[in-house]
């Protein structure tokens, strides 16, 4: 609700319109008495933010739904601080898909303890190799963005805000549990459709962060996909199952 929102961020200027990105000062104004109202942006005339009335429900289904406003409103409006809590669940998530591949391929059911060793060592293999990828995806995307857009990143506090945006874009990957826990014969294509939805919303946290077209977004993400391509092939190479 509107009382909740951190009123020291106002100060700091920190809003920003979710409608046209300008920065704004407010996001709404309190008249006392339990008498508010939203603020209006003053180069849009729209007002500034208007997921401060909305339900987090409503704010999720329209983020799920990759809208460029609640992505701002999230980003840009909250204090959310979850996007290394998030990163390391979405890994052990992915992780332990892998894991569960791997086990599938192995059909070795000795209840010997070195083989339950083995089993967890594959496990936390499988937690580093997913680690190590999306490392070098997210690489990818800054060096790219770094080269074709270098206005755009010219701080750290740039580099930080787009890392933030893309570990809290990953959450798709939480739907790879129920996809495996709901096992189906159109498993394969419910993970590859999980994969693209994940890929769309970091491509809608960078154009959000940054304020960039719908391309330069996909470019970025085409050279991460390459880079982490690269070091799958280096982990097949060595002879480790991924």
């Amino acid at each position: 609700g509107l009382g909740v929102l951190p009123r020291a961020m106002a100060a700091l200027g920190a809003y920003r319109c979710i409608e046209c990105n300008e920065e704004a000062t407010e996001l709404y104004r309190d008249y006392q008495r339990g008498v508010l109202r939203i603020s209006i942006c003053k180069s849009c005339q729209k007002p500034v933010d208007k997921y401060i009335e909305y339900d987090p429900v409503i704010i999720l289904i329209n983020a799920v739904l990759c809208k460029a406003q609640a992505y701002r409103h999230i980003l840009f409006n909250t204090k959310i601080n979850i996007h290394g809590k998030l990163c390391v669940f979405c890994l052990l998530c992915e992780a332990y898909i892998r894991w569960l591949q791997l086990q599938d391929s192995s059909q070795n059911t000795d209840p010997d303890d070195l083989i339950r060793y083995a089993k967890e060592w594959d496990f936390y293999r499988m937690f580093g190799i997913a680690s190590l990828e999306q490392t070098s995806f997210f690489i990818g995307i800054f060096i790219s963005l770094w080269w074709m857009a270098p206005e755009r990143l010219k701080s750290k506090s740039d580099f930080i805000l787009l890392l933030k945006a893309l570990l809290l874009s990953t959450y798709g990957k939480l739907l790879l549990i129920p996809a495996v826990i709901w096992e189906h014969d159109y498993t394969p294509l419910c993970l590859a459709f999980i994969k693209v939805f994940v890929l769309i919303s970091n491509s809608q946290a960078i154009r959000v962060t940054l304020d960039l077209n719908r391309i330069l977004p996909w470019f970025a993400i085409f050279f991460g996909l390459i880079l982490e391509n690269g070091v799958v092939c280096l982990f097949q190479k060595m002879g480790w199952d991924i």
